[in-house]
């Protein structure tokens, strides 16, 4: 199926390069191991209909995937990296990125990825916002002013966002929020923070991570395929049963979960956040990793 090749050693290698000419021969001596047999089963990933990741824990090819997307998701984190604007301070400049965009875009397509420019209208699904320039006119739409990183589609599954920056009045997309409050599903970037679920856990350990599965299919767009856990919480059980929203993410409108959900980050400054601002890093407690949305 692999030949024994995880995009994990991928990863550790490329923790291990130092410019250009060592991360392209990192890439192409994982590519040439990885082969067709890896490409063909990283594919089967990308209908919505077949249903893989229902068979997780007893399916080899399951378990395969789900380690695999999320590890190379992973390598995309760190080759992205170089193509982000800098932090404010001036730091978050690491030695091993060096790899063109041109670069990028070739190694996943070896990988039977689909990358796309990212211009067009602002779509959340294909988006994720790096910058925010506020526009004077507090309705003024979203829209894209330039692209960072090309996006990535594995079939209908969507693999990676194109960075952006946009133009936006503040009613829509609020700078300072939507391009600084925490990133979710997302494990590094360079100017902003960012939560993921293997944080806090081992090293080992946060390999298990689940990556977020988000297709696009001819019937309308499918997030976050594999949660279970209603965005308005479920009346049927207490409210301080595990499996209900947290007090904090309860303190969001239906609308701020919404955007939490298909953004993966807030866009505005909470209507509650007068009540949120009084617990410590309430952002932390905000757990959307299982939030589904109602069925349509």
């Amino acid at each position: 199926m692999n030949n024994g090749v995880e995009a994990r050693e991928l990863y550790e290698s490329l923790m291990e390069c130092e410019g250009e000419p060592s991360t392209r021969n990192a890439l192409d001596r994982w590519l040439e191991r990885a082969g067709g047999g890896y490409r063909s089963t990283l594919a089967s990933a990308g209908e919505y209909a077949t249903r893989w990741w229902e068979v997780v824990e007893s399916e080899p090819t399951g378990q395969f995937l789900d380690r695999e997307l999320y590890a190379l998701n992973r390598v995309s984190d760190i080759l992205l990296y170089g193509y982000q604007p800098p932090r404010a301070d001036g730091g978050g400049v690491q030695p091993w990125l060096g790899l063109p965009v041109a670069g990028y875009r070739a190694f996943f397509a070896d990988l039977g990825m689909t990358p796309f420019d990212g211009t067009g209208p602002f779509d959340p699904f294909l988006h994720e916002i790096v910058e925010v320039e506020q526009a004077d006119d507090p309705d003024a739409p979203i829209e894209v002013t330039e692209v960072f990183w090309p996006g990535l589609m594995l079939g209908q599954l969507l693999y990676a966002r194109a960075g952006v920056r946009i133009r936006a009045g503040r009613r829509h997309a609020e700078a300072g929020v939507a391009d600084r409050f925490p990133l979710y599903w997302t494990f590094r970037r360079r100017a902003r923070p960012v939560h993921d679920r293997s944080h806090g856990w081992g090293y080992n350990s946060g390999w298990g991570t689940e990556f977020r599965l988000d297709y696009r299919t001819p019937h309308g767009d499918r997030l976050n395929v594999t949660g279970d856990c209603p965005i308005d919480g479920n009346p049927a059980l207490p409210a301080e049963h595990p499996l209900n929203l947290s007090p904090e993410e309860r303190a969001l409108t239906p609308a701020e979960r919404r955007d939490l959900l298909r953004n993966r980050t807030l866009l505005r400054t909470p209507e509650a956040i007068g009540a949120l601002a009084g617990t410590d890093r309430w952002a932390d407690d905000l757990i959307p990793y299982d939030w589904r949305l109602p069925e349509a």
